[in-house]
C-alpha cells in the first residue's frame, strides 16, 4: 500500500494508505481499491465515529473506505432514527419476530456462534471470499481491540436464531455484521436486526444507525434502501437519498 493523502480530525491529521486495484467482491466486472487509515494509528471510539461521519467503516480493527478506479458505486449510508418511517411491511416483520429474545453479550469466541456463522456463510456466500471460514477469522473479522462492540443474540427459546454484531458509538450505532439461521428465511431476520438496532438507538438517545455501504447495482447490498429516510454521504456531507437516486443509483463519496 502507498500513502495517498491525509484527512483532518479535530485533533490530528491522519495518514491514509491505498491498496493496489483488485477484483471487486460485489461487482464482478469492476476493479476495487481500499483506502485505509494507517494501521499504527491508535484508534478509539470517538475518533472512529469522526471517521464514520466521513464515510469510513471498520473491518476487524482496520478502518477503511472504498476508493476505486473508475467506479464510485459504494455509498456510505445511515438511518436518522428520529425520522425513520415505519411501514406496514416492517410492522409485520416485527410482529413475526415478537417471540425472539435479544441478549447483549460481550465479544469472544463461542462454538455456537461460529457454527451458526458457518451455516450462514455456506448458504449466503458459497464460493465467495468468505466461504469456509476458520475460527480465528471469525472473531478477527467481527471484533476489534479498540471498539465498543456487543454481540446481540436473538433466541427462539434455547435456539440461537441470529447474532447481530454492533459497535456502540458515542452518538450512534454501527451495524458491523449480522448472521442468522438460513432455515428461518420466512422471518426476514436481516430486516428485523436493523429494525431492532433502530429501536436500540432510540432507547439510548443515539441519532443514527450506520449501515455501511449501499450499492445499487449489487442485489446483496440493495436492500438497505428499504429503510427510509436513508442518508448518504456525498460531496463531504450527509443528505437524504431521493426516490430517483434509489431507483437509478447514485455515486458514492467523493475523495
Amino acid at each position: 500500500m502507498s500513502d495517498i493523502s491525509r484527512i483532518d480530525s479535530s485533533a490530528q491529521r491522519l495518514d491514509l494508505l491505498l491498496t493496489p486495484p483488485h477484483a471487486c467482491n460485489y461487482l464482478t466486472d469492476r476493479q476495487s481499491a481500499i483506502l485505509f487509515v494507517e494501521p499504527s494509528l491508535p484508534m478509539e471510539s470517538p475518533l472512529y465515529e469522526h471517521l464514520l461521519e466521513r464515510g469510513f467503516r471498520r473491518s476487524s480493527e482496520h478502518v477503511y473506505r472504498p476508493y476505486c478506479p473508475q467506479c464510485d458505486a459504494c455509498v456510505s449510508v445511515r438511518i436518522p432514527v428520529d425520522r425513520f418511517r415505519m411501514t406496514r411491511s416492517f410492522k409485520r416483520v416485527i410482529k413475526r419476530n415478537a417471540d425472539l429474545k435479544a441478549i447483549h453479550v460481550q465479544p469472544g469466541f463461542r462454538d455456537e456462534w461460529f457454527a451458526l456463522y458457518q451455516r450462514y456463510i455456506h448458504v449466503r456466500h458459497t464460493d465467495g471470499p468468505m466461504d469456509n471460514p476458520e475460527p480465528e477469522q471469525f472473531l478477527d473479522f467481527l471484533d476489534s481491540p479498540w471498539s465498543d462492540t456487543l454481540f446481540i443474540e436473538f433466541r427462539l427459546g434455547a435456539h440461537l436464531a441470529m447474532v447481530a454484531v454492533v459497535d456502540y458509538q458515542p452518538k450512534g450505532l454501527s451495524a458491523v455484521y449480522t448472521f442468522f439461521d438460513p432455515d428461518l428465511t420466512s422471518r426476514s431476520l436481516g430486516a428485523y436486526a436493523i429494525l431492532w438496532q433502530i429501536e436500540e438507538a432510540k432507547r439510548l438517545n443515539k441519532s443514527h444507525v450506520y449501515l455501511g455501504y449501499w450499492i445499487h447495482e449489487s442485489p446483496k447490498m440493495r436492500y438497505k434502501a428499504r429503510f427510509q429516510p436513508l442518508e448518504a454521504y456525498r460531496d463531504r456531507q450527509w443528505r437524504d437519498l431521493t426516490p430517483e437516486e434509489i431507483e437509478m443509483g447514485v455515486k458514492g463519496a467523493s475523495a
